[in-house]
Parts: structure tokens; sequence; C-alpha cells
């Protein structure tokens, strides 16, 4: 039957919420989900019965994120990709998949790179590999804001670039709680990871990934927008890429079944 259990767990400076769902017993491989800035774990809810037909899923809330600590920073990628190892070193796992977004997606990219025997696929979702001037400056722009007045000055800003029009429009309910869940991210945190994101530097190492590979970027992301991604696939052997239509930032949350879809051969769900 399937179960779950959450802890805290000590990595360096912090201690993380993470959650792990699935059978305790058997055979079945571990996917580990990292969530993008501003969210938490329960982004990937909708995903979870799909999942754990197949994976024992390790759901952990970034390093200043959720119910994890809020060190004050910056952070670095450095930094987050070790959480990750320290994490699987915590589990006693000793290679997995794994699925990010954004933030996570960035992660996982270092941890390929980094930590590739950890290894077993890699779903870079809706995730950029480099910091161009205009990307750094938004950043910028984000963390006075934030500095200025918390949390709340950006929160409009990130839903209309995280959910697509069409749907934000037709689940009122669903916006509302994402509302709260970037309001309830620590400033320290966000700040934070926002500093790793404007030194983000992966791109020219990309073509260095040996691991199993697939790029997954909303139709209407102008984030990480499709055209970015795809150069980014292009640089990786063997990579994959998907599009998922009438999505943005979040295609997991505004297009659930078009993501499943995206995913699910890779992944050995179908």
């Amino acid at each position: 039957m399937p179960s779950h259990k959450q802890m805290h767990v000590p990595v360096a400076g912090a201690k993380l919420f993470v959650r792990a769902d699935g059978a305790e017993k058997g055979n079945a491989p571990w996917l580990v989900l990292s969530n993008s800035l501003a969210a938490d774990h329960t982004m990937w809810d909708s995903q979870v019965p799909l999942l754990t037909k197949r994976f024992r899923l390790l759901r952990y809330d970034t390093r200043g994120h959720g119910l994890s600590d809020a060190p004050s920073g910056p952070y670095s990628f450095d930094m987050l990709v070790g959480d990750v190892v320290a994490l699987l070193d915590h589990m006693k796992i000793e290679r997995a998949h794994f699925m990010g977004l954004s933030l996570g997606g960035m992660t996982g990219i270092g941890l390929a790179l980094k930590a590739p025997e950890r290894l077993e696929k890699l779903v870079v979702c809706d995730a950029r590999a480099d910091a161009p001037p205009a990307f750094v400056q938004s950043w910028v722009d984000r963390i006075t804001a934030i500095e200025n007045g918390g949390m709340a000055p950006i929160v409009n800003g990130t839903i209309d670039r995280w959910l697509a029009e069409s749907f934000r429009i037709a689940n009122p309910a669903v916006v509302e709680r994402i509302r709260q869940m970037i309001r309830n991210t620590p400033a320290a945190g966000y700040i934070g990871c926002a500093e790793a994101i404007k030194r983000l530097d992966y791109f020219k190492d990309m073509q260095r990934i040996t691991t199993p590979s697939l790029f997954v970027v909303g139709r209407e992301d102008t984030g990480a927008p499709a055209t970015v991604m795809q150069q980014m696939a292009a640089r990786v052997p063997k990579a994959m890429f998907e599009i998922v239509e009438h999505a943005a930032h979040l295609p997991n949350i505004d297009n659930e079944r078009g993501f499943e879809r995206a995913i699910s051969h890779f992944l050995g769900l179908s």
C-alpha cells in the first residue's frame, strides 16, 4: 500500500523538510522532485498519484522555502546541489531520477554536472541555464521590491508569469492557493536563491551532461521560453524536448494532463 512519511533532514547550515511517498518496500526506483522559487513541495501534489504508480517519491522544500530553514544568503547552486546530495545520503539512496522545475530544474542541471553518478534520469522543466543581463536585472528588481516591501509586491507579477491567463480565469481557488504559497515564502529564502540564479552559468558546460535528459516547457512561458530550452536540450547529448501547449511557467499545474503526457514515456509511465 502507498504510504508517506515526513521529516526534517540536516544539511550544511540548515534543516530541510522532506516528504517521501509511495511503497516503502520493494525495488521501486526513487524520483526526487524539486520545487520552483517561491513554491514548496506541494506544487507537485497533482502528479503524486501518477508518479507513485512506478516510483517512490522524495519531495523536499528547497533551502529557504516552505517548512525548510531559511538561513541568511546569498545561496549558490553548489549549495543547492549539495543539499540534494545530502538528502540522498541521509535516505541511503545511491541513485535516483530527478525532476525539477525552474529553480529546481537549474538544481537538476547542476546535479547532472557535479554528481552524475547519483542520477538515473533527469527532467528539467521551465528552467534556464544562463543569466543574460536583462535576466539578471529582473532579479535585481525583484530583490529590491522584496527588501522594501516583503513578498507582497511580487505576488501579482509572479502569478501572471506562472499561469496561463485562461487557467487563472477558470481556476480562482487554485490561483489563490498559489498566491498564498508565494506570500508564505520567507523573504530571506527567496533572496538567497535569487542571488544564486543571478550567477547561473551552466549553459557553457551542458554538453558534458551524460545523464539521459528530458527538457519540458510550457508554450506560454516567458521566463524560460521554449526557444531557450530547445537550445539547452540541443547541447545535451541525446536529450529529448517537449512543449506543453496551453501552459506557462508551471505546466504541471495549468495543464496537468498535457504535462503528464510530456513526461510519461521518458519516465516509463506509459
